[in-house]
């Protein structure tokens, strides 16, 4: 009962965040264009005005690029430069617009103030960014145990079985699937905490996030769970509709740009639920807590008295 009410309430605190889903939308989609405009220069200084960008259309063409010559080269050095600046922007354009969207869904009944947005953006900058870091390079020595060193120890046995591998990526890949929802229930957890805390106490949230995580497992671990199966699925819709959809005509290729980006926008809204059932647990369990205290107290009071 308390799953179907956090998702209930997550997707009515979605509701009531339209405005940061849009600014969140609206800093993806400059991030893009960051990549996109200098690989597109590169594009255009490598094949000019030739007919090679006509054997594009149909998909890549592995024999166009060995025509390029010296371009290829600054192309490809343009590319993964492109690449990093634009994950260190996206990382830091994230991390600022999180702590501005956990602030909106944790009010009930304030109305939106961009303001207000944007000040809650820059006060959870530092323990967002503190709370990311740590989470990530948990995340991604859990991968490390559960998944590389699997694989690579099935890899290397001497039977060479590709039935041992295929089986070891698919058990390691779960696993490590499973085991990862915990960390993002806890960092969700301590950025809940953490918003509703006006002194900045990274670590005092990760701990928090932790703990309640594993207190609350069986609530809050179902909600990260359907959620993320919700997100895996839009992502393999993404990915398998644009990539099979070769636009012909400048009205479908706009087309196709907004398809994208309503998908897009859908991703971004079904993570805010996630964060908005994540705090309504939250909230749940602090009440819960108050009144145990209360409780407590006032039954010491009447002992004392007696």
């Amino acid at each position: 009962m308390k799953i179907s009410k956090s998702l209930a309430s997550g997707f009515c605190r979605t509701l009531k965040a339209w405005k940061s889903i849009l600014i969140i939308w609206a800093g993806s989609l400059l991030t893009a264009l960051l990549l996109a405009a200098p690989l597109r220069r590169f594009f255009k200084s490598g094949f000019g005005d030739s007919m090679i960008t006509d054997r594009l259309q149909d998909g890549i063409d592995v024999e166009v690029f060995g025509d390029l010559g010296n371009a290829l080269g600054a192309m490809m050095s343009s590319f993964t430069a492109g690449i990093f600046v634009l994950m260190i922007i996206s990382l830091l354009l994230k991390v600022f617009l999180t702590g501005g969207i956990f602030d909106v869904i944790r009010r009930s009944s304030a109305r939106f103030s961009g303001r207000n947005f944007f000040k809650a953006c820059s006060a959870n900058f530092w323990p967002f960014l503190v709370i990311t870091i740590l989470v990530n390079t948990m995340l991604l020595l859990l991968f490390l145990v559960l998944f590389i060193v699997p694989v690579s120890l099935a890899s290397q046995s001497a039977s060479g079985s590709e039935t041992l591998l295929f089986k070891t990526l698919i058990i390691a890949g779960v696993l490590y699937f499973l085991v990862s929802l915990v960390f993002v229930t806890a960092a969700d957890y301590a950025r809940s905490w953490q918003a509703a805390n006006e002194k900045p106490d990274c670590f005092g949230a990760i701990g928090f996030g932790f703990s309640t995580s594993f207190r609350t497992f069986f609530s809050s671990y179902p909600v990260v769970l359907f959620i993320a199966i919700i997100q895996f699925l839009l992502t393999w819709f993404s990915v398998s509709f644009i990539g099979k959809w070769t636009p012909d005509t400048g009205a479908a290729v706009f087309l196709l740009f907004i398809i994208s980006q309503i998908l897009i926008l859908t991703r971004i809204s079904v993570k805010v639920i996630r964060y908005g059932s994540i705090t309504f647990l939250k909230e749940v369990n602090e009440g819960k807590a108050k009144k145990v205290v209360n409780t407590t107290a006032l039954t010491e009071n009447q002992n004392l008295q007696l």
